[in-house]
């Protein structure tokens, strides 16, 4: 398995007053919570503030996903970013590639037509194993990833709004 390569953000625009929302596939209770563990701290570090929403895999995460932002516009509190989180294991059916290709391709029609700052925390593997290496806080930690990516864009969309 490749090391983990982070390289360091030095963007430090203000992202005060931030709201996230976190959807979560809960197929894995137990991989889900790991991810949501590290994409929470991440957010909890900064001081962003979010809310979670739970759906039942991750095909149902983009549409969450929109529902979500309407609402909360309408609300007049809208989120700042979005994060998904969700774990697709191979299977012995073509059912793995739907999931993982659909979702992310929901995810990124999403971000760009939206312009919202997203980070794709949604697993895609071969094993439980490999799952529990990239969901794990001290080890690959992709829900932390998927939240800092968000807090990345979300840094970028501000600095550039003010230009």
């Amino acid at each position: 398995m490749a090391d983990a390569r982070r390289a360091a953000l030095k963007d430090q625009t203000d992202i005060s007053g931030a709201r996230a929302l976190i959807v979560e596939a809960r197929f894995y209770d137990d991989i889900q919570d790991a991810l949501l563990q590290g994409a929470v701290a991440e957010l909890k570090q900064v001081g962003v503030s979010h809310d979670v929403i739970t759906v039942p895999g991750a095909l149902e995460i983009p549409a969450a996903i929109a529902i979500a932002l309407d609402a909360a516009e309408r609300n007049g509190k809208p989120y700042d970013a979005a994060i998904a989180l969700g774990c697709v294991v191979r299977g012995e059916t073509f059912h793995f590639e739907i999931v993982s290709m659909e979702s992310s391709r929901g995810l990124m029609d999403l971000s760009i037509d939206r312009r919202i700052p997203l980070g794709n925390g949604i697993l895609t593997v071969n094993t439980d194993a490999q799952a529990w290496a990239r969901a794990k806080a001290d080890e690959l930690n992709k829900g932390g990833d998927a939240a800092r990516a968000a807090l990345a864009m979300l840094r970028i969309k501000r600095r550039l709004a003010k230009v």
